[in-house]
């Protein structure tokens, strides 16, 4: 154990609580509250649980249409793109829902040299990403936390034609205050981490062994990443290992908590769903299975109670929840997915995973369907290349600037894919969503927008505001 106090203290007790006391469904209350939620301004602990309960088809369709309009408010209907990079399935820990916990004796283990790095980079080059997160199990090679800062340099260091990754975000193992600071120095841009469960004893249940035991150690992290200068956090739930209610107030309770002391709650909330990973019994069965039904409701609460709040959905989900759920306010998506070491470049390796996918589509078929259904796929990464990260983001976004910013770097960046990457019927469907939403645009974001994509057609590369 690691000796370190806990910085965030969960108050468990407060959140079984507010979960005891949620009246019987009041459409007028849930009304008020889906009113509150449209002045965009969050919602506080004691709104949440009413929403949860909701039972009502009619109350369901008017949370998920009020989580849509405050997404579209914010963001627009752009969807960001992204992929894992998983470096290493090295791992001394025992996560009992993990294919990459250490007992897995069954598991190919792996972690990339730096030339098969910089192979695995050159594909997902050739697809047409520009932002990766960078993946490790929680144990790393001989070199430490230095293989992840040199990773971190080649990935940087790749170079395909007119191509390059703009920006690597990190979702590795717990840090110290001095580590943190090296990987701040690294250029990264959100490290994330999630707590996998909020719940003490099942968390405890749930990793018996290793450095990840320690639930005072994980909670604290992203205070230590922030007091080491890390301004652009993401944090999350694994759903499934406990009451998805209880989870959703205590990343609520997390958010705050940051907000409290840095002045900036965390850039991303991910809500990833346990699937089956090899030899894993407990990924086989939940032991707290959320249904699609729920699923839903929590996206859509989440978006209303933080509305300024980035809120990511991985490909662990099947192709059709993540059409329903683009509808309640996630805003960016992992897209042609692997979660092995080696698994772009060696696209028939078998074993090594971190569980199974839900989504296998390719990147072109994913940006193909956005536009089919009116979103703006965006490779942007400008705020984090402007200096638009943490408090400066949030005094953007609260404002509603921020959209400004985001539709015409969604669109220059969609137009760099559709000339570099993309097929011919991804480019159709494209074309035609780009007139519609640039119709729809007011001036001068119009101008500033149908500039920076001529710009691109004209050759220019990596155009953005």
């Amino acid at each position: 154990m690691h000796g370190l106090s806990e910085t965030f203290p969960l108050d468990e007790a407060s959140i079984h609580l507010a979960l005891e006391k949620v009246p019987a469904e009041d459409p007028a209350r849930i009304r008020e509250l889906l009113a509150k939620a449209r002045a965009m301004q969050g919602l506080d602990d004691g709104d949440l649980p009413p929403l949860m309960a909701i039972q009502n088809p009619d109350l369901l369709s008017e949370l998920f249409e009020a989580a849509r309009w405050v997404k579209d408010q914010i963001y627009g209907n752009r969807i960001v793109l992204f992929a894992p990079l998983y470096v290493s399935n090295l791992c001394a820990n025992e996560c009992l829902y993990c294919a990459f916990r250490a007992s897995n004796r069954g598991l190919t283990r792996r972690a990339l040299d730096q030339a098969e790095l910089a192979a695995e980079v050159g594909r997902l080059l050739e697809q047409g990403h520009k932002r990766l997160v960078l993946v490790a199990g929680e144990a790393y090679p001989k070199e430490g936390l230095d293989y992840i800062l040199e990773s971190i340099r080649t990935v940087y260091g790749v170079r395909h034609g007119n191509d390059n990754i703009r920006r690597v975000n990190v979702n590795i193992a717990p840090l110290d205050l001095a580590d943190f600071r090296r990987l701040r120095d690294a250029e990264i841009g959100t490290y994330q981490l999630f707590q996998e469960t909020y719940h003490r004893e099942t968390y405890a249940q749930m990793h018996p062994r290793g450095l990840k035991a320690d639930f005072d150690w994980r909670l604290g992290c992203m205070d230590r990443a922030m007091l080491a200068g890390i301004d652009d956090v993401g944090i999350g739930a694994l759903f499934g290992l406990y009451d998805w209610r209880f989870e959703l107030l205590a990343i609520m309770h997390h958010a705050r908590h940051l907000e409290e002391r840095f002045g900036c709650g965390p850039h991303t909330i991910s809500m990833p769903r346990i699937e089956p990973a090899e030899g894993s019994a407990t990924s086989d069965s939940p032991p707290h299975a959320v249904t699609d039904g729920d699923f839903k409701k929590l996206i859509a609460i989440l978006r209303l109670a933080v509305p300024y709040t980035g809120l990511i959905l991985s490909t662990r989900e099947r192709p059709e929840v993540r059409r329903e759920a683009l509808q309640l306010g996630i805003s960016q998506i992992s897209a042609g997915s692997r979660t092995s070491p080696g698994g772009y470049e060696e696209t028939d390796l078998e074993g090594g995973a971190q569980f199974s996918l839900g989504d296998h589509r390719s990147l072109d078929e994913v940006v193909r369907e956005l536009s089919e259904t009116g979103f703006i796929p965006s490779f942007c990464t400008s705020c984090y290349r402007m200096g638009r990260t943490g408090a400066d983001f949030m005094d953007l976004a609260k404002p509603g600037e921020i959209k400004a910013h985001c539709q015409p770097n969604a669109l220059a960046t969609l137009q760099e894919y559709l000339d570099d990457h993309a097929s011919d019927a991804t480019r159709h469907a494209a074309k035609l969503m780009m007139a519609e939403s640039l119709a729809g645009m007011e001036d001068p974001v119009r101008r500033l927008a149908e500039g920076m994509v001529n710009r691109v057609k004209d050759g220019e590369r990596d155009v953005f505001c």
